[in-house]
């Protein structure tokens, strides 16, 4: 072997792994995110869990990927740590797909349809295809799919890379005599790990095995515990995703390596008894690329349905390998860039997040409200906290969904980007009228004073109408139901035309001397204060309207409702109208 076939073996493994990352990402975006959409619900079964693993693992083409993205889910706190025990095992059946697709390559027959089945013959016809569909495709659809048929293609001439640099191998008399130390079944094990921790896929280095086994020096006795080990060399990435996380995704990174380990054990031991006492000629044929997948996908089901039962048991022994620790607290939240190997999945968490900010600055700013008639110090340290949080909120999601959107990411998830961009940024400012608000109240409180009876009834009105604007844009944004959305417009504008006619009042008892100056900028900063936030209601709600059509035209969807003669808008607006008027006050 020179140096020449090294390079191609460096180069065609190069090839295979940028192939399997142009189809993943293909994938992924094909899917438009609805591998993840019951995420939580599937995962509650662990024989769905399973079923879960294999396909997500067929999706992104790696195991250790969909191992990580589980750290992830578990650190972000989108799943619980018992819950991806299933998923975990369901993974090492689902990278077994792979080894299947790369057999295809021992194929040789003189028959035309069946040597078609050859990767090496096909994928060029996928790689022209592919391209023609990302040249062509008007379709965000249409493109991933390309994407994906030429990262196939790709992926193909690395393994023919692989398997031609090898060839000269089989000629090599140092090669068979390297061969011979693999008759070890513990050092077969210890390589497959070691190779597989390297270069940190599984699916890879079945690959390679696959590569080698067409020289003909390598025996169904070898290959088996290379086989045991890459399974656990594949944890290595897991194991490095779990620094710097909680306890509970550390224990996920526990569980793959325990189940891989312990599932070795169970094979290995009677293959060693078995080797050791019966001279078994079976064990001393080569192999071939198609016995390398039979193997691989018999070992990883074996293993799978034997540990199946015992997931409590595996999940008992994690959780006594890393034991809680009594009043250790976990953060509030956490956007864990591990998920952007499948940007749904980070969506999908980032907007949790954005739900708890919306329900955060809603009970901020009614908290807030509250305070005009009983402000105490406690409960203004409480909105504080609550503001200083949603700074938080906004600065981390802004940086987490500008890196999201480099990556790229389906149509579908962009309209949840846009929705999430357009919308962080009024539930920060709803908070920062929390303060405004509580301010207000402070200075009543401290001053010792309060506006009149008829404001107060006024102020009571208006709170009535703000927390039901509050209580629909957060409904409508936590379901993305368009139904309520067109109904914040509505209100906000009878919420407009109601401090217009209480600022009207408010000028009518300063003129008869029933209020002072002093109140009277209280009160005028309170409705500004109760105007902004119906304004941020407004525009929440156009952002999750504009989104969903894919587009942002907050003007020109304003302009429609308001003044195009909108029989819905206008129907919903007198409702509202009369339900909050100050004429009902005087009844």
């Amino acid at each position: 072997m020179d140096i020449y076939s090294l390079i191609k073996l460096v180069g065609g493994l190069a090839f295979f792994l940028y192939g399997m990352k142009v189809m993943s990402d293909g994938l992924e975006k094909s899917s438009d995110g609805k591998i993840e959409k019951y995420l939580d619900k599937i995962t509650q079964n662990k024989f769905f869990a399973l079923l879960f693993g294999a396909v997500m693992t067929i999706a992104v083409q790696s195991s250790s990927a969909v191992t990580v993205m589980l750290v992830g889910l578990v650190n972000s706190g989108m799943l619980e740590f018992g819950q991806t025990i299933g998923v975990l095992m369901g993974s090492n059946i689902g990278t077994t797909l792979t080894a299947w697709i790369l057999s295809l390559a021992g194929i040789d027959s003189d028959i035309v349809w069946v040597n078609l089945l050859k990767p090496a013959n096909f994928a060029p016809i996928f790689a022209l295809v592919g391209v023609i569909m990302i040249m062509a495709g008007k379709k965000q659809k249409h493109q991933s799919l390309g994407n994906v048929l030429v990262g196939f293609a790709v992926l193909m001439s690395g393994m023919t890379f692989m398997s031609d640099a090898m060839e000269p191998l089989s000629e090599m008399p140092e090669f068979a005599s390297l061969l011979t130390a693999f008759e070890n079944p513990i050092l077969a094990v210890l390589v497959g790990a070691g190779f597989t921790g390297v270069i940190q896929s599984s699916a890879a280095s079945v690959a390679i095995l696959q590569a080698l086994s067409m020289t003909g020096g390598v025996t169904y006795g070898m290959a088996l515990p290379i086989i045991m080990g890459q399974n656990i060399g594949t944890c290595v990435t897991a194991l490095l995703s779990s620094i710097g996380v909680n306890r509970s995704a550390k224990k996920v990174a526990v569980v793959h390596l325990s189940f891989n380990i312990i599932g070795t054990t169970i094979c290995l031991i009677p293959f060693c008894i078995a080797s050791y006492l019966f001279d078994l000629a079976a064990l001393k044929m080569p192999i071939t690329p198609f016995m390398v997948a039979v193997m691989h996908s018999i070992f990883n089901i074996f293993t799978t349905l034997i540990l199946l039962p015992f997931t409590k048991q595996l999940e008992m022994l994690a959780n006594k390998i890393i034991p809680e620790v009594e009043g250790e607290k976990e953060p509030d939240f956490v956007l864990d860039e591990r998920l952007f190997a499948m940007p749904s999945l980070a969506i999908k968490d980032s907007t949790e997040v954005v739900v708890g900010m919306c329900n955060l600055s809603r009970k901020a700013f009614k908290k807030a409200a509250l305070m005009l008639n009983d402000y105490t110090e406690e409960s203004a340290e409480k909105i504080h906290k609550m503001e200083r949080k949603l700074d938080q909120y906004e600065d981390m999601l802004g940086t987490h969904m500008m890196k999201l959107t480099k990556i790229g990411i389906s149509d579908g998830d962009s309209k949840s980007v846009t929705r999430i961009l357009h919308t962080i940024d009024d539930f920060e400012r709803i908070g920062d009228h929390a303060i405004n608000v509580m301010e207000v109240a402070k200075e009543l409180h401290e001053k010792k004073q309060s506006f009149s009876g008829e404001a107060n009834k006024e102020i009571e009105l208006l709170n009535q109408a703000i927390f039901e604007l509050l209580d629909l844009t957060s409904e409508a944004f936590e379901t993305n139901n368009l139904r309520l959305a067109v109904l914040v417009e509505p209100l906000e504008q009878t919420i407009d035309k109601l401090v217009y006619e209480m600022k009207r009042n408010h000028i009518a008892r300063l003129q008869a001397e029933e209020c002072t100056i002093k109140l009277g900028f209280a009160f005028s900063d309170l409705l500004t204060s109760y105007e902004r936030v119906a304004d941020h209601c407004s525009n929440i709600a156009v952002a999750i309207i504009e989104a969903e059509k894919g587009t942002y035209e907050p003007h020109e969807y304003l302009k429609t409702v308001k003044y195009e003669n909108s029989e819905a808008f206008e129907r919903k607006y007198r409702e509202f109208r009369t339900r909050f008027s100050l004429k009902n006050l005087n009844k």
